[in-house]
C-alpha cells in the first residue's frame, strides 16, 4: 500500500513538476474504488489509478490528491471501526505523510477544502477508469465527469500529466525493470510447461504461478493462446497438439505499479516447421530492424514503418509477396499479414496513458492514419530518451482480413496465395520485447528472455 522510501523524492519532485505546470489552478487526483465481482464483499484486486500513482505512490482505496493552487494534500478514508478485523491494519495518516512526503487529512474534509479552491478557478480532474469513482468527483466538482471525457478545464492538467509521465525519471525505470525482472521466469516457466496434450491454461498457470511466487501480478490479462491470429485472445480451453504455435503475451507489474509487455510465440513440439521457422525469422528480423531504429529524435512511425519494410523484404524473399517491398508497404500489403501497430507507451499502463487517448500518444499537430492495419498504431511522438516502448511486430493469417475482397483488392497477383497456403501451420507470430529510449540509443529492457529460434526451441525442451 505504501511507497518505499526511497520513492519520497521522486514523488514530490513529481508533484512539484505538476503544480508548476498548473500555476494557480487547482486539480483534485482520485485513486479510484475497490469494484465488486458480484456483492459487495466480494472484490477484484484493487489497482490505483495509475495518475494518482504517479504522484503518490500509494495504493490506498478511495483516495483523493488536492491541489489547491498552492500546495498538495491527501484525503483519506478515515479507518472503520472493523477495518483492522477484516483486513488486518492500516497505516495511519502520520505514516503515509511521511512516506509520500504529502500532508494528509480525513476525506470528510474534502468537499469543503474543494469549495475553496473553486473559488478561484474551476477544479480540474482527469477521470478515473470506475464509474462509481467519477460520480464522486461528478457530486463533488458539481459536474459532468466520464471516462475518456475532458472538459476545458481539464485539459490543461491532462496536458500536464501526459508531459511529465512520457519521461520516466530514475524512480519509475527501476520499477520497469523490476517488472521485467519478475516477467522473464514466467516466459520461462511457460515454454518449459508446453507440451502436446495440455491445455492453454495448464501454460497460463504455469507463467501466473511464477508472479503468485513474487507477490506481484500481471499487467493485464495474459492472452496464452494456439490461435495467435485473434490478437486479444482471452480464451484458455483449447488443448496444444502437435503442430501448434503457442502465442504468449504475458507481462508481470512491479510493486509500484510499473509494467512489463512482453510476448513470445515458441513450437509446442519444441522443434519448429520449416515453414513455421522461415516466417518466424521474417517477424523476429522485422522486430529487430525496428529495436535498432529506437533512438532519440527517430519519430516513433518510422519504427512502425521499418518492421513493415523488413516484413515485406522477408515476405518477398519466400514468394509469399512480389513487388518492390517500398510499394508493398505503401500500398498496405504488408498490412494485411501485420494489421495493428509496432508498438505503444508503456509505464503504469500497459498502454501508457491510453485512458488519455489520442492526446497521449500522438504529438500535437499529428493524426492517425486512415489506412486499414496503420490506423491502429498507438504512438506517434519524437523519441527521447526516457520513454518507454513496446516493439512488437507481427505476422497473422487472418481469414476474416485475407478474404475481405475490399481490403485486398490492392493486392491482385502481388499476393500469392498458393504459397502462403504452404505456411498453413503459422496462424499467428508475435514477438515483443520492452525498449527504453536512453541518451545513446536503447536499452531492451527484455532481452533476457530467449527469442532467438534455436534458444526458444531449447527452452521448450528443457522441460522435457
Amino acid at each position: 500500500m505504501l511507497p518505499d522510501p526511497s520513492e519520497r523524492a521522486a514523488l514530490l519532485r513529481r508533484r512539484e513538476h505538476l503544480a508548476r505546470a498548473l500555476g494557480g489552478a487547482p486539480a483534485v487526483m482520485a485513486s479510484s474504488r475497490p469494484r465488486p465481482r458480484n456483492y459487495a464483499a466480494d472484490q477484484f484486486p484493487f489497482r490505483a489509478a495509475s495518475h494518482f500513482l504517479y504522484l503518490f505512490g500509494l495504493a490506498a482505496p478511495d483516495g483523493m490528491g488536492v491541489y489547491d493552487g498552492e500546495a498538495w494534500t491527501l484525503y483519506l478514508p478515515d479507518p472503520g471501526p472493523d477495518d483492522a478485523l477484516w483486513d488486518g491494519e492500516v497505516p495511519g495518516f502520520a505514516e503515509v505523510s511521511e512516506r509520500t512526503g504529502c500532508p494528509v487529512r480525513s476525506r470528510s474534509a474534502l468537499p469543503e477544502a474543494l469549495a475553496r479552491a473553486a473559488k478561484a478557478r474551476a477544479v480540474a480532474t482527469l477521470p478515473t477508469p470506475d464509474l462509481e469513482t467519477c460520480a464522486d468527483l461528478a457530486a463533488l466538482l458539481g459536474r459532468e465527469v466520464r471516462p475518456g471525457r475532458l472538459l476545458p478545464q481539464d485539459v490543461p492538467l491532462a496536458d500536464a500529466m501526459v508531459a511529465l509521465r512520457l519521461r520516466h525519471d530514475d524512480v519509475a525505470q527501476a520499477q520497469l525493470r523490476r517488472a521485467a525482472e519478475a516477467t522473464t521466469p514466467a516466459h520461462l516457466a511457460g515454454m518449459r510447461a508446453t507440451r502436446p496434450g495440455v491445455l492453454e491454461a495448464v501454460v497460463r498457470a504455469a507463467m501466473e504461478a511464477e508472479f503468485v511466487s513474487r507477490d506481484v501480478r500481471p499487467a493485464y490479462q495474459p492472452i496464452v493462446t494456439v490461435h495467435g491470429e485473434v490478437l486479444h485472445n482471452l480464451k484458455y480451453h483449447h488443448v496444444l497438439r502437435e503442430g501448434d504455435l503457442l502465442l504468449a503475451d504475458v507481462g508481470g507489474e512491479s510493486p509500484g505499479g510499473f509494467a512489463c509487455d512482453v510476448t513470445r510465440t515458441w513450437p509446442v513440439t519444441g522443434r519448429f516447421s520449416t515453414t513455421q521457422r522461415e516466417l518466424y525469422e521474417v517477424v523476429l528480423c522485422a522486430q529487430k530492424a525496428s529495436i535498432a531504429a529506437v533512438r532519440p529524435g527517430v519519430r516513433y512511425r518510422d519504427v512502425h514503418l521499418a518492421a513493415h519494410r523488413e516484413m515485406a523484404r522477408g515476405l518477398v524473399a519466400l514468394g509469399i509477396l512480389h513487388g518492390d517491398p517500398e510499394e508493398l508497404v505503401v500500398d498496405g500489403l504488408t498490412a494485411l499479414l501485420f494489421p495493428h501497430g509496432i508498438g505503444h507507451l508503456l509505464g503504469l499502463d500497459v498502454h501508457d496513458m491510453e485512458d488519455l487517448g489520442d492526446r497521449a500518444g500522438y504529438a500535437p499537430g499529428r493524426e492517425r492514419s486512415k489506412e486499414f492495419g496503420h490506423r491502429y498504431l498507438r504512438l506517434d511522438r519524437d523519441l527521447e530518451p526516457g520513454m518507454a516502448v513496446t516493439i512488437e511486430p507481427g505476422l497473422y493469417r487472418v481469414p476474416a482480413i485475407l478474404g475481405d475482397a475490399r481490403l485486398t483488392a490492392r493486392a491482385g497477383d502481388r499476393l500469392d496465395r498458393a504459397v502462403l497456403e504452404r505456411y498453413s501451420d503459422v496462424r499467428g507470430i508475435r514477438i515483443e520485447d520492452d525498449v527504453l529510449v536512453t541518451a545513446e540509443g536503447h536499452e531492451v529492457l527484455t532481452a533476457a528472455i530467449p527469442k532467438e529460434a534455436s534458444d526458444v526451441e531449447a527452452a521448450v525442451m528443457a522441460g522435457r
